[in-house]
């Protein structure tokens, strides 16, 4: 791939059902999505990340496909979804879309097909045991929630692997014919214009199920398959990965340097995720500096897309038990606002205290370390959590547009619905919307095209190298410095509250009219940068030089 578009992009994360209804049903839909894409572009988007289209019976937010070759009725047809792809084009935004081929629905016909009888031409396409294996309590992805991995269907008389909920069957990836379907569902969304995939729960797709092996080895060569074909159907198509694994595995998941065993283009950052918000919780730099000193080195053309929210829980499993309690203490003390024991299910403006200062702070710093950055829907406008709702739909409540009924979303009557409005209270459609804030230069939404505008003056940010900037400093203040082809930017963040002042001058030499193009205030001009002051809370981004 010549074109690396995803390394200057800026990924938009959205679920049609909860973002825009526009025929007042009460459940979101692609002409509703069609309708807001002039709001994305003026946010600055390039890339719209949807979560699952497909037709569903929806128990797990449409994690649960029946149809991978269609879109959920609710939201349209296929006619809608093309022109929703022309009009994004049309904008300068490329759409992806969740590749979630990990399991299916028990309702899809394949496993209807394949439990039916052992002649089925997809009893394969499943995983099987006689026996009820030995490790079936293990494994479990929502602890609490499952009861097991394994479960015994009575028709087919046999056991059948499911890593997440029981009514989502696991497919067989050791199975030639699965690896096949899964290439050309990959052919059909790309002929259609889909700009590439977010693939969903990869190490479990690749996982080699064996019965009675929890830990079953994982064929990292379907991703060097899949890379392969997705480049010969669309040559700048991309594969962005879910995978949460130990860090030493991280760059296996990618591949090699250039060479043939290319994998995926970019994995989600959940390392430096979790130390990230463990930095916020402390108000203290040094977990962000471990990250960037503990992240591998990735091959050619290959990149983090970071993040401080996505539609899942906070997930803080790659934290010790202490540190996660740190966070919970911090950012969720209550038991409601906890998930599977990991996570946080709360969205950052309620998890900072609705703090104006604390979440700029956040969203300059996941935008100024190195990556792509990925930011869900109603971040950008301060949007709250509803804590009534279970488990993860505390985060997927309908966008908020106005302060009409609804927050705009949508004219059907609160109760029709597909996801609630939060209304009433600080996170209230009728205080948090984006018709009080398109039009206040003061405003979180302001601000948020004001910063994306700054990163793309900046693509070293992105395609550049990402480093610590050791320099005498208090505990909560990381300063760390973007250097690429178009010069060198550095950042300074003051994650306490104390103001601080700082000598940079050891960078001056570097420097050309070092200017701030990005600041939470007005600051003194930088002279020869040996008395840098930052706000407590503060931020400070500076161009150091420019040589493009």
């Amino acid at each position: 791939m010549t074109d690396r578009w995803y390394r200057k992009a800026v990924i938009y994360c959205a679920d049609i059902d909860t973002f825009a209804d526009s025929n007042g049903d009460g459940c979101g839909d692609i002409r509703g999505l069609i309708g807001r894409l002039d709001y994305l572009a003026r946010l600055g988007i390039n890339c719209l990340w949807l979560n699952p289209i497909h037709p569903t019976p929806d128990r797990d937010d449409g994690y649960d496909v029946l149809d991978f070759y269609n879109v959920d009725p609710r939201f349209g047809n296929l006619g809608d979804f093309a022109e929703l792809l022309h009009q994004a084009n049309n904008l300068g935004i490329k759409v992806i879309i969740d590749l979630v081929v990990n399991h299916t629905s028990d309702k899809h016909p394949w496993f209807q097909s394949a439990r039916s009888s052992p002649d089925s031409p997809y009893r394969d396409w499943y995983v099987w045991s006689e026996t009820a294996p030995s490790d079936r309590k293990q494994g479990m992805v929502f602890p609490g929630e499952q009861g097991e991995t394994w479960t015994y269907d009575r028709t087919a008389k046999l056991w059948y692997y499911h890593r997440f909920y029981k009514f989502q069957p696991d497919l067989n990836i050791n199975n030639p014919e699965v690896r096949a379907e899964i290439k050309k569902i990959t052919s059909f969304w790309l002929q259609l214009g889909v700009a590439g995939f977010r693939m969903d729960a990869v190490p479990f797709i690749i996982e080699q199920t064996e019965p009675g092996n929890a830990n079953s080895p994982k064929d990292l060569d379907f991703l060097s398959e899949l890379r392969q074909h997705v480049q010969w159907r669309k040559g700048d198509a991309v594969l962005l990965a879910e995978a949460n694994v130990e860090p030493a595995q991280l760059v296996d998941f990618f591949g090699d340097k250039g060479g043939s065993n290319n994998r995926i283009h970019m994995l989600f950052d959940f390392m430096l995720n979790s130390r990230l918000i463990l930095a916020l919780a402390r108000e203290d730099a040094e977990p962000i500096i471990d990250g960037l000193r503990d992240t591998p080195q990735l091959p050619e053309g290959a990149q983090w897309a970071t993040f401080l929210r996505n539609h899942d829980e906070i997930d803080l499993s790659r934290l010790t038990a202490e540190q996660r309690e740190e966070v919970f203490a911090k950012f969720g003390p209550e038991p409601e606002m906890q998930l599977y024991g990991r996570g946080i299910r709360r969205r950052l403006a309620p998890m900072l205290g609705n703090d104006r200062r604390c979440i700029e702070l956040a969203y300059a710093l996941q935008f100024s370390l190195r990556g792509t950055p990925v930011i869900r829907y109603g971040e950008e406008i301060g949007m709250g959590d509803d804590l009534t709702q279970d488990g993860r739909d505390a985060i997927r409540t309908a966008m908020q547009w106005s302060g009409l009924p609804n927050g705009g979303f949508s004219t059907a009557k609160p109760k029709d619905l597909a996801r609630p409005s939060i209304s009433g209270g600080e996170f209230g459609w009728e205080k948090v919307n984006v018709t009080l804030q398109r039009h206040n230069p003061n405003s979180l939404l302001s601000w948020f095209e004001r910063m994306i505008r700054t990163l793309r003056e900046a693509p070293e940010v992105g395609t550049g190298s990402c480093r610590h900037v050791d320099i005498p400093a208090p505990t909560s203040v990381l300063v760390h410095r973007a250097d690429g082809e178009t010069g060198t930017m550095v950042f300074v963040h003051n994650l306490g509250p104390e103001a601080a002042t700082l000598d940079l001058s050891s960078l001056y030499p570097e420097a050309e009219m070092p200017n701030d193009v990005l600041a939470d205030q007005e600051y003194s001009d930088l002279g020869k940068c040996d008395k840098i002051e930052v706000a407590g809370h503060g931020y400070r981004w500076i161009r150091l030089r420019r040589t493009a």
